[in-house]
């Protein structure tokens, strides 16, 4: 992604000066560094040690599985059996509170993809995100093809905006990413192509996510978001469609301790919640 002041760095912060003349949010973000906002593949645990935690199975089904960065429902598709050319949904810009005093930034991000999961050479994504630093909210919209880093989308948003999530690829180089507000009425779109021949879609992932992203090399402390729910979740591939129902579900979990749960409604709806 570009550089942005939502690609914040939480180990510095403000200055004592900057508090005296109390700027306003884009100058305090700044003032507390500028990284690449950056989302990830899914780090899954599968199981294993990690930190010195067992990480246990989902207790839901046998298609949940936890994640470090990921909680929301993946699609893959079974091999031979075509590739995901759109993937779309509905969800509303959360309200996010702080999950401590610490003032330092926090976010949650809601998105739809392609790829990122089982295939993690590329991902062509698209969402919104939402921040509280200090007490002060922001939110932002942007598209990143990965490895790119994610690019802003010029449309403003607020807490409870419904909004339009969707990506499509006409080949494994080419791709488009549309943001609408359905509460604004407007809309963004941005036509995409691969960063490199090694970072072609493979369409094998169809993924409806909110995610715990990254800003440089450090991950961002996720932000209480309540809920997101995502409605109208659809897949397409080979001119037929497909919703959430027998994909794996992931729950984000850090330190032994699952942050963001997924509750599924239908095929076509589910929730995730801050635990």
């Amino acid at each position: 992604m570009k550089l942005t002041i939502a690609t914040i760095s939480t180990t510095l912060l403000a200055g004592s000066a900057l508090a005296a003349s109390r700027p306003g949010l884009e100058e305090r973000l700044m003032a507390r560094g500028v990284l690449n906002r950056q989302s990830n593949p899914a780090h899954k645990f599968n199981n294993t040690e990690e930190d010195g935690i067992l990480l246990k199975e989902g207790s839901d089904s046998a298609n949940v599985q936890y994640s470090k960065n990921w909680a929301g429902v993946v699609r893959e598709m079974p091999p031979a059996s075509g590739t995901y050319s759109a993937v779309s949904a509905t969800f509303t810009v959360p309200d996010p509170t702080a999950t401590d005093n610490s003032g330092d930034t926090q976010a949650a991000s809601a998105w739809v993809g392609i790829d990122g999961d089982t295939y993690t050479k590329a991902i062509l994504q698209t969402g919104i995100d939402a921040y509280i630093t200090g007490g002060e909210k922001s939110y932002g919209a942007w598209f990143e093809w990965y490895p790119n880093p994610a690019e802003d989308f010029q449309i403003d948003l607020s807490a409870g905006d419904v909004i339009v999530a969707k990506v499509e690829s006409s080949s494994p180089s080419k791709g488009v990413a549309i943001i609408e507000n359905k509460s604004s009425g407007k809309s963004v779109t941005k036509t995409l192509s691969a960063p490199s021949n090694s970072a072609t879609l493979g369409g094998q992932n169809a993924e409806w996510i909110v995610e715990d992203f990254n800003s440089g090399a450090q991950i961002v402390p996720l932000a209480n978001f309540g809920e997101i729910s995502f409605t109208g979740a659809q897949a397409e591939a080979d001119d037929s469609q497909y919703g959430v129902n027998d994909g794996t579900i992931l729950d984000i979990q850090q330190g032994g301790k699952v942050l963001a749960h997924v509750e599924i409604e239908s095929d076509t709806e589910f929730t995730v919640s801050y635990q």
